[in-house]
């Protein structure tokens, strides 16, 4: 297995938090990345109440409008893509047709192969259908639901994908939730506590002023430059 600046436990620790809070501590960390790494069109969350889900990338392609024009993608081979590794995995699926979601790959089959594989989860801008037969506790972050699978079959996999402007390739860490999604670049997964951390103390004093019964803007005024002082 490849060498990573981080465990699974480092994983683990970052589900503690949601999506947008990972986002926060990104722009800390990774400042030059606080306007791209992340989805940035709504989207459907099969449990919203659930805690995020942090895993390694397993990325692909696929396409439903029409047959297939010659060799299709084994998805055998996706399956093994998918289980070659010892963290939790994320499927992360980008629909390319031109009208994405027209079919859905994931449905009850897909959710159960997918968790049986160690898959936590599913980040897809395409379709997801059988909600009431979905694998217990496999999440889905898509882009819409609906009733038919129609020709969907995987182009390929492996290579970069984009779901709503957030470009993930390979292996790489994604957290999501209701919220949507977000790539983790690897050097910032042990970097965030302390981000996220420091981010939380500096909007406690706002807070508590705010939520104050003897709020008044010039406690918020001096609130906030006590805030900015917080290193």
């Amino acid at each position: 297995m490849a060498e990573r600046p981080y465990t699974k436990a480092d994983l683990d620790v970052l589900a503690q938090w949601d999506t947008p809070t990972i986002c926060n501590g990104l722009e800390i960390t990774s400042p030059e990345r606080r306007a791209f790494g992340y989805t940035v069109e709504p989207m459907v969350c099969l449990y919203p109440k659930a805690k995020p889900i942090v895993g390694l990338a397993r990325v692909g392609m696929i396409r439903s409008t029409e047959p297939p024009r010659g060799k299709v993608t084994d998805r055998a081979d996706w399956y093994d893509y998918v289980a070659a590794t010892d963290f939790p995995t994320i499927a992360v699926i980008q629909d390319i047709d031109g009208r994405i979601g027209y079919g859905a790959y994931w449905g009850e089959v897909q959710s159960t192969i997918h968790k049986a594989l160690g898959s936590i989860g599913c980040v897809t801008n395409g379709s997801f259908r059988d909600l009431d037969m979905w694998a217990e506790g496999y999440q889905m972050v898509g882009g819409r639901i609906g009733p038919s699978h129609a020709y969907v079959h995987m182009v390929e996999f492996g290579r970069p994908v984009n779901i709503f402007g957030m470009q993930a390739g390979h292996d790489d860490v994604i957290h999501a939730d209701l919220h949507g999604a977000v790539v983790v670049p690897a050097d910032a997964v042990k970097k965030l506590p302390a981000a996220i951390e420091l981010i939380s103390r500096r909007e406690k004093v706002i807070l508590d002023v705010c939520r104050d019964p003897g709020f008044t803007p010039a406690k918020l005024r001096a609130a906030l430059k006590r805030s900015a002082e917080i290193h």
